[in-house]
């Protein structure tokens, strides 16, 4: 699988590829060695969906059959080591509100309906509840402050990115459960690469007011007044602003938009694929 090449150290750069019985996901080394989390990122490998679903659809808002993605849901539950019924799905719609949920919201977007609605963003400080957001390009970003044992879960599309859903999510870490930024664990996981996520000038223009000062970070120009967009750096630049450090972020590097035999990627498919899942969990 080709990785794209970033200016990150080594050792921020990598998540891990498992597998269990086919099904192929990705893991955060430093989330890892806390032993407080079961947590991943899925492929669209190891599933029961066909055509251009295939196979390891996870979301319910796409046309697949709903007993596939049940099924999909079985096997990558059981990869993590989680229940379906412990998962908590919210109604993402490319925003930046977080919600901090509890018991009471078990099961919902999987074995009930959501009732999260236009929520981008969890947090939960209860273990046994698994944190689940669905992507197919946008940046999952994964919070972990093992002082306070505080999870966090965000969904953050170029909308959410511009409006700071990585800062919004630290920040009410902060006001429910005491997190500070600086202790914090941070994962940027699979999205689309800035290798292939191409926006006019009105887009590009948002990511530069909201970050005039890294502008040539973040903002490449392209072809045909086209310009490139580096969301990884653009979340990277966020959170360390708020006091996340270096060392604490890892980022995966991995296009979705270069790697659809992996990968769901909704811009290079052309809307017609499906979602993987980032998982979050308390133990």
């Amino acid at each position: 699988m080709q990785k794209i090449k970033q200016n990150f150290p080594s050792s921020r750069r990598a998540f891990l590829e498992r597998s269990c019985k086919g099904l192929i996901y990705y893991t955060i080394p430093a989330f890892e060695q806390t032993g407080l989390v079961k947590h991943g990122f899925s492929t669209r490998l190891g599933g029961v969906s066909k055509g251009e679903f295939y196979s390891l659809n996870l979301s319910f808002r796409r046309k697949d059959s709903p007993e596939n993605v049940r099924e999909n849901y079985k096997r990558y539950c059981r990869a993590l080591e989680i229940q379906p019924e412990q998962a908590v799905v919210p109604n993402a719609v490319h925003g930046n509100r977080v919600t901090a949920v509890n018991e009471t919201h078990r099961g919902m977007g999987i074995t009930r309906q959501s009732e999260i609605w236009e929520t981008d963003g969890l947090i939960t400080n209860r273990p046994g509840l698994a944190l689940v957001s669905w992507h197919a390009d946008c940046v999952p970003l994964f919070f972990l402050d093992p002082l306070h044992k505080v999870i966090g879960l965000s969904h953050s599309g170029w909308r959410g990115t511009v409006a700071k859903i990585g800062q919004r999510t630290l920040k009410a870490m902060r006001e429910h459960y005491g997190t500070r930024a600086e202790d914090c664990l941070v994962g940027i996981g699979p999205s689309i690469g800035p290798c292939c996520f191409e926006v006019d000038s009105p887009v590009a223009n948002e990511f530069i007011e909201a970050w005039p000062e890294h502008k040539n970070e973040i903002v490449q120009p392209g072809e045909d007044g086209k310009f490139t967009v580096n969301l990884w750096e653009a979340n990277r630049i966020q959170l360390e602003q708020l006091g996340v450090k270096k060392s604490h972020i890892t980022t995966a590097a991995l296009c979705t938009a270069c790697n659809t035999d992996v990968f769901f990627s909704h811009r290079k498919e052309k809307g017609r694929t499906g979602s993987m899942a980032a998982v979050l969990m308390l133990v």
